[in-house]
């Protein structure tokens, strides 16, 4: 499902126009981007979205098989809540 189908699924679960859900697909969007820089977000039973720091490390060039150097950086982490395992399972 891409972000169009997304939007037509909520505007059709919803009753409601999807500009108004993209809409507001964007400004949740937008949100968690701004916050996540400095807090976690946690949807309880969804989900929970935080930045994470990952160490420097070794890694290797697939083509050459040279050794480079992986700087440390902080990444987006997003991990399911217990209900939606569960509703998956």
């Amino acid at each position: 499902m891409n972000k169009a189908e997304l939007i037509e699924a909520l505007a059709n679960a919803t009753n409601t126009t999807k500009s108004s859900n993209e809409e507001m697909l964007n400004a949740f969007t937008a949100t968690v981007t701004k916050h996540i820089k400095k807090e976690e977000i946690r949807l309880v039973g969804f989900g929970t979205f935080k930045a994470v720091k990952r160490k420097a490390r070794t890694g290797r060039n697939p083509q050459t098989g040279r050794a480079i150097n992986i700087p440390a950086r902080r990444v987006p982490v997003w991990r399911p809540g217990k209900e939606l395992k569960e509703k998956i399972k």
